[in-house]
């Protein structure tokens, strides 16, 4: 069979899993370019607890969308989908395979399948209306109101995901119209093969944790320490993620350094269930392969025979 499209690898699966590692091995075999799909590895300066490609792994092979924006800058998924897919662009007007890499799903969600995203600039006085109801009365409460308003929105967004509910509110009383029906999808024009990285959960969890355990030894206090220094607000999203928010109530709240690195990792468990869960109802077709059963050569042999249907 010739596929008559443009090819688009991608490489999915939960944090600590390993793609960085096997993506690298894959875009030097098939001539490759990554193009980051991680909604933290956007920051610059959040190398460490983001587990953003080394700079000599990313000497190694092209690699697009990492340290787009600031921490205290915002890149919303609409800002992600056009720079994807001008990255995408790129790397096939120099004759190379785009491959999309990370564990976002919804920014891999939102560019395989052409979502539409709202173009509603952001309304702070009406998000911060918002988050304070979530405070006063409950994360729960906010996604009931969604509920009310589009009730198909809410079913795709966990109630405690505060920061989105949130944004699908906002589109929905901006715009008088539901986020879900504005969200229209047109899937672009690419031949694509997903490819996803798995591995039994709690060897997963085991995984996560020395990653921790790693970062600590690398120095991701120190990141956290110059980045409250540099007068970035722990409001802000970008300090939020995993292991930022943690260590941040160390630095302030005199949270012990023990327990800050339990919650972390218990965070990091519990956004891998989600990453799951996010997978599975977003499902076009996945290859998975549990990578400590698998010889990552039959991915390799995979990859190579589907380019091969493009010549």
């Amino acid at each position: 069979m010739h596929l008559a499209g443009k090819p688009l690898l991608i490489i999915l699966g939960p944090t600590a899993v390993g793609k960085t590692g096997l993506a690298i091995e894959a875009a030097k075999q098939i001539g490759g370019e990554i193009i980051s799909a991680d909604s933290r590895q956007i920051y610059r300066k959040m190398d460490i607890g983001t587990a953003k490609p080394t700079p000599a792994q990313q000497a190694m092979v092209p690699h697009h969308l990492i340290d787009v924006v600031e921490p205290n800058e915002n890149l919303s998924l609409a800002d992600y989908q056009k720079l994807a897919r001008s990255a995408i662009d790129e790397v096939h007007s120099k004759g190379f395979v785009p491959m999309l890499v990370g564990g976002t799903g919804q920014y891999i969600t939102a560019l395989v399948e052409g979502w539409s995203i709202p173009q509603v600039p952001p309304n702070d006085v009406l998000r911060s209306e918002l988050e304070a109801f979530a405070q006063q009365e409950g994360a729960a409460a906010l996604h009931l109101r969604l509920e009310t308003l589009d009730p198909t929105a809410a079913a795709n967004i966990d109630y405690r995901n505060v920061r989105r509910v949130v944004r699908a509110l906002e589109v929905c009383i901006v715009t008088g119209e539901p986020i879900s029906e504005l969200q229209r999808k047109q899937a672009p024009d690419y031949d694509m093969k997903h490819i996803g990285l798995t591995m039994e959960r709690e060897t997963l969890y085991e995984q996560a944790d020395r990653r921790v355990d790693l970062m600590m030894q690398e120095g991701f206090l120190n990141e956290v320490e110059g980045l409250l220094a540099a007068g970035y607000s722990r409001k802000l999203p970008s300090m939020s993620g995993l292991g930022y928010a943690e260590l941040t109530a160390h630095v302030l709240d005199n949270l012990t350094l023990e327990e800050a690195i339990i919650r972390t990792k218990h965070s990091t468990h519990d956004f891998i269930r989600r990453q799951y869960t996010w997978f599975r109802g977003h499902d076009p077709g996945i290859l998975w392969h549990n990578i400590t059963n698998n010889n990552v050569e039959i991915i390799f042999d995979i990859v190579v025979d589907w380019l091969k249907e493009f010549n």
